[in-house]
This record gives C-alpha cells, sequence and structure tokens, in this order.
C-alpha cells in the first residue's frame, strides 16, 4: 500500500519542506542511485503489466527522452506481477522527489478496466519523473501527458507524491482505462499523508484554479456514470472508495500539526518518527525515506535518509545523489528476491537447465551481508520480546548524533564546491554517506545479538505459530 507524508516548509524548523514515506510490499528491496544518461533518437522503454499480472494487460514501447536525470531511488523484485524491477520514487537531480502511494478506485472502474490494457504502470510513471522532471508542477504535467498518449496500466488505482523545494502535488490515477486523473497542490502551510493518497472536494466549476488540474473528461465521465450531476465534486466519493481520510492518515497528520504548533517546529527528527512510529510501521514497509527539499549548491549534494527496511527496525543514514556508489550491503541480494528460489549462483546450470536459472544477482554482492536480512531479524525479535523501547532509543540516539555529522561534512562539501572542487565534494558525501550506511548495519546487528541472547538466557523466544506484529493503526 505505501505511505508518504508532505510537511510545508512554513511548518520546518530548517525553513523547507520534507517528504517522507516508504514502501509497502513482500518482496526484496534494494538502494541504488541511478547515473544521468544519453539516448538515442530510436531510443525505446517497455511499459505496462503483462498477462500474468493480477489485473492483466499488454506490455508495449514508448519513445525514450533524449536525456535522463541522475537519481536516488529504491527498487523492489515484485508486486502484484507489475515487471521487475519496480520503485515507488526516490530523489532527482532536479531536486524532484516521488512517492508512490495505493489509492483504491471505486468498483466500477475496476470491473470495466480491460483485460487487455495498455500504458504505463505506477512504477513507470514514477521512474519517467524522476528521469525527466525539473519541478513538482512539471511531474504532474509529464505523467498526464504519458496517460494521454500511451493510456495506464492499472492495478486498481493508484497515486503520487510529486515535491520540490517550493510546492507539492498530490496526483491520483483512477482505475477504468479512460485515462480519468486528478492533481491536488499542496503549499508551504500544508502537511498532507496518503495511506491511500486522497484528493477530496475539487473546484470543478473553476478550471484555471492553481492549486487543482485534472483531465479533460474528469467531470464529464462521472456525469455519463450518473455518479455526480452538479453541486461540490468530491473526487474521492465520485471516483475513490468514499472513505474519505482514513484513520491511520487522520492521526498522523494530527500528529503532526502538533508538532508544527511548538516553537521549534517540525525538524529532522520528527520526520523520522513519523516514518518510524510502530502505530505505522512494521514489517509490510519494505525501506524508509526522509527527504529534506533543499536547494543546495550544486546537484550533487541533494541527499535523502534512507533505512533498508521499515525504520522501526532500522536507523536512517545519509545517501547523497553524487556519491559513485552505495554499499553492496544495501543493494539487491536473493533474500525475498521473487524467482530466486529455483536459481542457483553456478554457471554448469546455465549451459544444463536454459536461461532462468542462473541467479541474478552478483556473487560479490551476494558474498556480503544483506541489510534487508539482518534489520528484519531485528525486527521479528523486537516483536517477539520487548525490545521496540531499547532499539528506538538507540537509534534516535544515533541519528541526533549523525544529524550533526552529516550538517558539518556538508558544509565541508560546499567549501568545496565554491571553489569549483565538486567531484572532491561527492567523494567526501561518498565516503561518509558508505561508512555511516555500515555503521548503522553494524548497530542493527549488535542489537539483534543482543536482544536475542537476553531472550534466550531468559527462555523468553517463544515459538508461536501466529506471528507477532506492532500495534498498528493500518
Amino acid at each position: 500500500m505505501s505511505y508518504g507524508i508532505y510537511v510545508g516548509k512554513n511548518h520546518s524548523r530548517t525553513g523547507h519542506a520534507w517528504l517522507g514515506g516508504y514502501g509497502d510490499e513482500p518482496s526484496s528491496h534494494w538502494l541504488e542511485i541511478v547515473p544521468e544518461a544519453e539516448h538515442k533518437e530510436d531510443a525505446v522503454i517497455t511499459v505496462g503489466v503483462g498477462p500474468d499480472a493480477q489485473m492483466s494487460g499488454v506490455r508495449r514501447e514508448i519513445p525514450q527522452v533524449p536525456r535522463t536525470l541522475r537519481h536516488i531511488r529504491v527498487s523492489y523484485s515484485y508486486y502484484l506481477g507489475v515487471p521487475a524491477p519496480i520503485t515507488n520514487g526516490g530523489l532527482n537531480a532536479a531536486g524532484v522527489a516521488v512517492r508512490d502511494i495505493w489509492s483504491t478506485s471505486r468498483a466500477e472502474l475496476i470491473a470495466m478496466t480491460p483485460k487487455d490494457q495498455q500504458g504505463l504502470n505506477y512504477s513507470d510513471l514514477a521512474r519517467c519523473v524522476m528521469e525527466r522532471a525539473t519541478t513538482a508542477r512539471e511531474a504532474v504535467a509529464i505523467a498526464a501527458a504519458l496517460i494521454a498518449t500511451y493510456g495506464e496500466a492499472s492495478y486498481g488505482g493508484n497515486s503520487h507524491i510529486f515535491a520540490d523545494a517550493h510546492e507539492s502535488w498530490v496526483m491520483i490515477q483512477f482505475a477504468g482505462g479512460q485515462g480519468l486523473w486528478v492533481a491536488e497542490r499542496l503549499g508551504a502551510d500544508s502537511i498532507r499523508a496518503s495511506r491511500p493518497g486522497y484528493v477530496l472536494e475539487v473546484p470543478v466549476d473553476t478550471p484555471d484554479h492553481p492549486d487543482f488540474l485534472f483531465s479533460e473528461n474528469f467531470v464529464s465521465f462521472a456525469q455519463e456514470q450518473g455518479w455526480y450531476s452538479d453541486g461540490p465534486f468530491d473526487a474521492n466519493a465520485v471516483y475513490g472508495d468514499a472513505k474519505g481520510r482514513w484513520a491511520g492518515v487522520d492521526w498522523i497528520e494530527r500528529e503532526m500539526a502538533a508538532r508544527a504548533a511548538r516553537d521549534e517546529k517540525i525538524g529532522l527528527e520528527d520526520m523520522m518518527w513519523a516514518v518510524r512510529c510502530p502505530r505505522l510501521t512494521g514489517d509490510t514497509a519494505g525501506y524508509g525515506q526522509v527527504v529534506p527539499l533543499i536547494e543546495p549548491l550544486d546537484a550533487g549534494l541533494r541527499m535523502l535518509w534512507h533505512t533498508p527496511v521499515g525504520a522501526v527496525a532500522a536507523p536512517f543514514a545519509p545517501v547523497y545523489l553524487g556519491q559513485a556508489t552505495v554499499p553492496p550491503e544495501f543493494g539487491a541480494h536473493r533474500y525475498l528476491r521473487a524467482g530466486e528460489s529455483h536459481r542457483f549462483m553456478d554457471m554448469r546450470k546455465a549451459v544444463a537447465g536454459g536461461a532462468d536459472v542462473v541467479s541474478e544477482v552478483p556473487q560479490a554482492q551476494e558474498a556480503v551481508a544483506s541489510a534487508v536480512y539482518e534489520a528484519k531479524r531485528l525486527m521479528y525479535l523486537m516483536q517477539l520480546g520487548d525490545g521496540l523501547a531499547q532499539v528506538s532509543k538507540a537509534f534516535e540516539t544515533r541519528e541526533a548524533q549523525l544529524e550533526e555529522r552529516a550538517l558539518r561534512m556538508m558544509r565541508v562539501a560546499e567549501v568545496l564546491a565554491l571553489a569549483g572542487r565538486i567531484e572532491e565534494a561527492t567523494d567526501l558525501l561518498g565516503y561518509f554517506s558508505e561508512t555511516e550506511l555500515r555503521a548503522g548495519l553494524d548497530l542493527v546487528r549488535a542489537l539483534g545479538s543482543g536482544l536475542e541472547a537476553q531472550m534466550r538466557a531468559g527462555g523468553q523466544l517463544p515459538n508461536t505459530p501466529t506471528p507477532r506484529a506492532f500495534d498498528q493503526i493500518w
């Protein structure tokens, strides 16, 4: 289902907006930095879903743009049969941050979705926006144009949050194969959570309203179906699940509004809490992200805070757009990767068994620890025992110290950038990031070993047939 939360800059202690959240899928997840690329005039990309998807379709090729932007993203290997690698978003060189969040459409729209649907799936849209958009507003325009030109391959309805340093847009894409969408602008005074993504009342009588955009058939199609005649147009009631803001969304928006009302407003630790809070985050969360929507001296200094699983079981660490690599521990592994159960790390099988019997994961990467696996192990120990408070305190203490170190590192990097030594600046930040990502993993492993030892010594490692979980609101 995924989760996103946007906080406008007027609520921010540091004077910039924030975007946080996580992906919510069962398969493997890995962090990657995708370089800027130039593409030939006839270059294409393959988009959509195939016959094996839960809502089936036909894959198709569409033109690639001549140049794509460098970006950070988390990819994963499976969701409802959508072809891998899949992504929920990330951050690009222009400072556009993306979060993809489920948003179900009304039953009639799902039922009328063609079985041979063609067009871009939710991940294709997120990826194309990260590759192409230079502002949040342009991100909406890009997604809308792609849907209008090539169609959309739906899994029942979806949404995105597109954000930059100045504003954010929530865009809902509705099922049905009709190209229906709506987008609402969020500004400096906004606090908005999505799970699911929602847009409520839309001023359809004011088509040039600065805070709303929608497809050309947005009103007429609802009228044709008898779902709307006149008066206020509630997009969620007409095209969505008609539930409005879900309880979890209402709760976290109120919690963050209360924090914003304090003299100190909202800082990094508040955004991390909003992504980590065990009322919201458990085993389903595939990773955690917090993006400070800043305007640095160079695109290579853009950054996000990352956890390899739900942040309740892993500490945040900084990742910078300009760094060359991420540690292999945080890259792709076989753990939870779709399709790996029948593959081998052995080329003899490639000769004997055909194309799909050798692992897709590089051997050198699989030879190191998996950050996802280690953090998942810690999560399950926390859920089986009473280690939540202890682990949370350790993470928060580390992150408070790390925030200060990150600020100092950024100041040094800015001095280098001003001197025209940007490669040295990004090398420095990359070394810092890789060091801190690995230090966080060391902490996860130490906490896991400690909790297991305590529980075994006290005879408290239960073997229960029913999994235990945090008391989540969703």
